[in-house]
């Protein structure tokens, strides 16, 4: 199944057809979008350097992920809100990179372990996970979010 025309409609459209023609817009979308993503970046690697017992250690791994879900979940909105807006203008450019298949794919598999099985152990009780336990879905996390960035990255230089 051939998906180009799809993503030819994508670019089309009047927002992607605004932000591409618009001298200033792509950019400041971008600033929005590197801002969230720092965010978001923060948010999760201090519940995963606690996880791993690195910082914060004196505030319950609960109690710091509960502070900072808001956060999180703030975050990841505006991302996705700036990164449709993005993708629209260059959708066709997009379709021809594997580097933003592969964004798109950790992004999704990242939010899914994000919300389910990371939260989870974030959640838990003390002691109910071992230690072992926790450095392993950090590190996953850890993993998982690198690629989203790395691969948002590359899509630039592909």
């Amino acid at each position: 199944m051939d998906f180009l025309p799809l993503f030819q409609w994508f670019e089309a459209t009047a927002p992607g057809t605004i932000v591409r023609e618009s001298i200033w817009m792509f950019p400041v979308i971008q600033c929005f979008h590197l801002l969230a993503l720092s965010l978001l970046g923060g948010s999760v690697l201090a519940v995963d350097m606690r996880m791993l017992g690195f910082g914060l250690t004196t505030t319950p791994l609960a109690e710091l992920g509960r502070r900072l879900h808001p956060w999180m979940v703030l975050s990841l909105v505006a991302i996705n809100v700036t990164g449709i807006l993005m993708f629209l203008s260059e959708a066709i450019k997009c379709f021809y990179s594997p580097p933003f298949f592969y964004k798109i794919s950790f992004l999704v598999i990242a939010i899914i372990y994000t919300f389910t099985l990371w939260r989870r152990v974030v959640e838990s009780e003390p002691g109910s996970f071992s230690a072992s336990r926790n450095r392993i879905a950090a590190l996953l996390s850890l993993a998982l979010w690198f690629g989203v960035g790395f691969s948002g990255r590359w899509i630039a230089f592909y």
